[in-house]
């Protein structure tokens, strides 16, 4: 961190506060995998439960 003035600037490394590992993608994708599936399955097993 530098201060320059009443400005501060901070690297990229020390405003992320680490590294970007893209974890929060990949369980977003997972996630939206799983709630896609899940309303599938009980969209046709509602179908195929309700009479005609």
């Amino acid at each position: 961190m530098e201060r320059q003035g009443p400005e501060t600037h901070i690297t990229t490394e020390e405003a992320r506060s680490g590294q970007g590992l893209n974890v929060v993608r990949w369980i977003l994708a997972i996630s939206l995998f799983l709630a896609v599936a899940a309303l599938t399955i009980i969209w046709v097993t509602g179908a195929l439960v309700t009479p005609q």
